[in-house]
């Protein structure tokens, strides 16, 4: 990684690399518990955002290791999203052909990759 317009490109292509590793071939039977109620979700959904922190710290470690703590902030609005959406008095009582139930799965990835935005901005900024 050279700097400048080369890093920015490089930063967006890990995320969305690593967006779809870990919250698809990554996720497993056992982490979509984070659509059981309370309190039964919180350690599949806590593994779960685990690993998209876990990915967020070796990039970070990788380009500016002295803000290796954004890894925490990926993994906490992970978590919170997530639970929005699979809660199932909240966008979990939606299925697949409700309309909400898209909208509801289109927010919330777009509140994942404003998260990622918000953090290769943090990357980028001296």
């Amino acid at each position: 990684l050279t700097g400048g317009s080369d890093l920015i490109w490089s930063l967006l292509i890990a995320y969305q690399v690593k967006h779809f590793v870990a919250d698809y071939l990554l996720q497993g039977r056992w982490m979509l518990g984070k659509f059981k109620p309370y309190p039964d979700f919180i350690l599949p959904l806590l593994a779960h955002s685990a690993v998209h922190g876990l990915f967020t710290l070796a990039i970070a470690l990788y380009v500016r290791p002295e803000l290796c703590w954004v890894s925490l902030v990926d993994l906490a609005v992970h978590f919170g999203v997530d639970r929005l959406k699979a809660a199932p008095s909240l966008g979990g009582r939606w299925k697949y052909h409700q309309p909400q139930y898209w909208y509801a799965l289109g927010a919330d990835q777009m509140a994942h990759h404003l998260c990622h935005y918000w953090i290769i901005w943090m990357l980028l900024t001296p």
